[in-house]
């Protein structure tokens, strides 16, 4: 089941300028863990060296956050848009 997951600009250099990648996955973690073998230079922004999704990171499965579903194990159907959105901190 095809999942396309939309890349934020900040990260589209780690996907090769890419706006959106489409993977097969049947999972939030599944989807990710297949985006960050076929761009491994993105997973060092997405996940801390233990493996687990970095508090900044924000993923949206239509316009639901994983935190308020099943995280990582929330299921996906195909035609589904995942979206990565970083948090953005900064002004005075």
């Amino acid at each position: 089941m095809p999942v396309t997951v939309t890349i934020p600009t900040a990260l589209r250099q780690y996907v090769e300028n890419q706006a959106s990648v489409t993977l097969e996955a049947d999972s939030v973690g599944a989807l990710l863990r297949a985006l960050t073998e076929r761009h491994p230079e993105l997973g060092r922004h997405l996940y801390s060296e233990q493996g687990k999704l970095r508090s900044f990171v924000n993923i949206y499965v239509g316009d639901e956050d994983i935190r308020f579903l099943d995280g990582e194990q929330t299921a996906l159907q195909g035609g589904e848009q995942v979206s990565i959105i970083p948090a953005i901190a900064g002004g005075r």
